[in-house]
Formats: C-alpha cells, sequence, structure tokens
C-alpha cells in the first residue's frame, strides 16, 4: 500500500480517500457532495444496488441536481438481472479510482453496503475463495422445496457470526454463504483473513453518520413517503413485470419486494407500504451494528454534520 499511498498524495495532495457511509437515511449523499466539492473531488457510489440499472427511486440514487453538483461514479453498471458479487464491485471502484488519481482527481465514496466498504478498507481479495456452484445449485433446489428456515438455520450453526449479520430474508446471500463456507471447510471470518493477508490496495479513511434512533426512523418513514410521491410503486411495478429469475438479487432488494404481494393481490398497498418501512427500519439498525464493529472508523454526530470536515484526517 505504501506506494499507493504514496502517488495519492503525490497526485491529489491527500494521503487517503475519505468513505462517508452509515445507514439508510442518514444525509451520506448530501454530506459526500460537500466533502467533494471542498476537496475537488469525485463522488464514488459504495452502494450494492446503485449499480442496476432503471432502479432509481426505491435505491436513492442521487438526483440528476445532485450528479450536476459533482460526478457520480459506479452507478448503473448492470442490468438487474446480471450477476454482481463484491468482486465485481472491487474491480469496477479499483479501476474507477486508478483513472480519477491518474486525471489528480480525489475520489471520495459514499454508501451503506457494509460488505463493500469493508472489502475496500481491508484489501479483501476474492481470488482464492471459490464456491462449490453445484453444492450452491443443491440448497437452491431445497430452498425451491421447502423454504429457507433449514438452510438459515444450518448457516447459523457452521457460522454463527455470519448469520448474525444476514436476514434470513436474504436467500441469494444465505446460500451463497452457506455454499461458501462449506466449499472452504471455514467461516466467513476465516475466510476473510485469508484473503486481506496483502492489505489493502489504497489507504481509506472511514467516517460515519451517527442519529438517535427515534430521529433516523422519523427520516426512514418520511422518506418512504417521499419515494412514493416520487413515483416509486410505478418503478416496482417494472421490476416486477420484468419476471425475472426468483434469485435474481434485484428482486430482493428492499423497497421493491415489499410490493410483490400488492401486485399479486396478497395484501393492500398501505400493508406494502408499513413492511417497506419496517423493512428500512430493520435494515438501517443492522448497517448500524456493521459499521459498528470496523476499526478506525470516524464517527460523525447528526447534530455536526453541517459543520464537519473530513480534511485534517486525510
Amino acid at each position: 500500500m505504501e506506494e499507493n499511498a504514496q502517488q495519492l498524495f503525490a497526485l491529489t495532495g491527500y494521503r487517503s480517500i475519505p468513505v462517508i457511509c452509515g445507514p439508510t437515511a442518514s444525509a451520506k449523499t448530501s454530506l459526500a457532495i460537500r466533502v467533494a466539492r471542498e476537496l475537488d473531488g469525485q463522488i464514488c457510489c459504495c452502494d450494492s444496488m446503485q449499480i442496476y440499472k432503471h432502479l432509481s427511486i426505491g435505491t436513492a440514487k442521487p438526483t440528476r441536481e445532485e450528479c450536476a453538483l459533482v460526478p457520480h461514479h459506479l452507478i448503473d453498471l448492470v442490468e438487474p438481472d446480471t450477476s454482481f458479487h463484491v468482486a465485481s464491485y472491487l474491480d469496477a471502484a479499483y479501476t474507477k479510482i486508478e483513472e480519477l488519481l491518474d486525471s489528480h482527481i480525489l475520489p471520495v465514496f459514499c454508501g451503506g453496503t457494509g460488505q463493500y466498504v469493508s472489502a475496500l478498507q481491508k484489501g479483501i481479495s476474492f481470488d482464492e475463495a471459490p464456491v462449490d456452484h453445484e453444492l450452491e445449485e443443491k440448497y437452491w433446489e431445497k430452498y425451491r422445496k421447502d423454504g429457507i428456515d433449514d438452510i438459515f438455520e444450518k448457516l447459523r450453526v457452521i457460522d454463527p457470526k455470519a448469520a448474525e449479520k444476514i436476514h434470513p430474508n436474504n436467500t441469494k446471500r444465505v446460500i451463497h454463504t452457506l455454499a461458501l463456507c462449506e466449499s472452504l471447510g471455514k467461516t466467513t471470518e476465516e475466510i476473510h483473513k485469508d484473503s486481506n493477508k496483502e492489505g489493502p490496495r489504497y489507504p481509506f479513511t472511514l467516517f460515519c453518520i451517527d442519529w438517535p434512533r427515534d430521529e433516523l426512523y422519523q427520516r426512514i418513514n418520511l422518506r418512504v413517503d417521499q419515494m412514493m410521491n416520487d413515483g416509486l410503486l410505478e418503478e416496482a411495478k417494472w421490476l416486477y413485470d420484468q419476471k425475472y429469475e426468483k434469485n435474481v438479487t434485484a428482486l430482493q432488494a428492499i423497497g421493491y419486494k415489499e410490493f410483490f404481494p400488492y401486485f399479486d393481490n396478497r395484501c393492500t398497498l398501505e400493508e406494502s407500504i408499513s413492511l417497506l418501512k419496517q423493512h428500512t427500519r430493520n435494515y438501517a439498525k443492522r448497517q448500524l451494528t456493521w459499521f459498528r464493529h470496523l476499526d478506525g472508523i470516524h464517527w460523525i454526530s447528526f447534530e455536526h454534520i453541517k459543520d464537519y470536515s473530513v480534511k485534517s484526517f486525510l
């Protein structure tokens, strides 16, 4: 990393790359825009759902106005039915970092996907973590026949720490994680230790926005209401009408799957909206839990967001 750190400093004047993270609806985008403008940087998305084309409202992508203030990258990379994992993201992120540095521009990462943030910070390499795809398919067949409960319980026994971080409804991740652990005979923690022996490719400094839970939940509820006004239902209906295979990751995205029962006439629209708010609040709680386990993170109180400067830490 030393050579890359020197290159970073020589090209931009900064010794590390800022990463603005935090739970959903915590004002990450607005802070990242201010930071990027202050540092003459450009924003790189660090969100596992904003990489999908066509899905903008439910994933809270930056608006045209926000993109006009600061260029945004690593958004709209693939179609919703395209397989895209952490390794795919790292390849895209490193390519964009090199491109920006070559132009003497500081990348400013922004997003709430803990896996992406951790992978960047720790320099995780997935080259030596192959999954047995036949085993993975076996679990998919079991899921289609019996549901996720027994599969999730097996993951809980094999890797309890991983099970704590994954919601049972995140079917694709549950199955992939279980198959990966069984393929290598290791827990995800052991796999990560083996895969980041070389350390991070670039130095990153993490900043996380913290809100009182009640206020954060209120912001989430208001945000869902605004998304509905902006056309979220129509966007969810478009995704529903694509008739993708059930294991497509985009179909598991919070903001869309909650409306599928409504489209199937199995619940009311009000029930879907209420479920979306609940799922989003639960997700925010899991995000905060993930970020609190990261080393060296700088916490930003909601009270100080407007006056907070990351420059002195870089």
